[in-house]
Parts: C-alpha cells; structure tokens; sequence
C-alpha cells in the first residue's frame, strides 16, 4: 500500500510541471505576435504589415519625422502624449488587425 502512494505522489510530480509547460506552450501559441502595449514602435514600424495598420490608424504619426526618438516606446506608452490622437479606441482597432498578423519565423 505505502509503495502505490508513493508511486501515486512521484507520478502526481512528475505530471504537475508537464501541466504547466503544456500550458505555456498553449498561452503562447494563442498570444498575439504584436500589441500596443507591448511591441515597440520601431518593431511595428520595422515590419511592413504592421506599419501598413499604423499607417492605416495613425497615418500623421507615421509620417511625423520626431516618430524615430519614439521607437523604443510602445504606443500605449505614448498615449500620455497625444492622447487626443492615440486613443483607446484606435489603439483597440489597431491590436484587432495586429491580432491577425502571424509571428514572423
């Protein structure tokens, strides 16, 4: 009996981490490639479908010559500074259509 328990809690071990790497492995394929929370600026600019949605959404920005001191910074970070522009609801249409950019490999 005591060797079926603990042959029941290494298994219970074992299993527990093969759970969590599964999971992660699931998170991750389903988390998008790009945001506007977390992808820079310069990687959206860098990449010509997400620019296209830049341009698409936020065409004065793109253009704006000062956009190269910003390439570090995501565009939810530079919302503070041109909050009438760069609003909540553009940077949702732009995370939707960011959303059906496959990572790149």
């Amino acid at each position: 009996m005591l060797r079926q328990i603990l042959i029941a809690g290494t298994m219970a071990l074992v299993a527990a981490p093969l759970s969590v790497v599964s999971a992660g492995t699931a998170a991750a394929a389903t988390a998008p490639a790009f945001s506007t929370s977390d992808s820079s600026i310069g990687t959206l600019l860098d990449n010509p479908a997400t620019k296209a949605i830049l341009q698409k959404y936020l065409p004065d920005l793109v253009s704006n010559p000062q956009i190269e001191m910003a390439r570090g910074m995501t565009l939810k970070q530079i919302q503070s500074y041109s909050a009438d522009t760069v609003t909540d609801d553009v940077l949702a249409k732009i995370d939707a259509d960011l959303a059906k950019i496959p990572a790149s490999k």
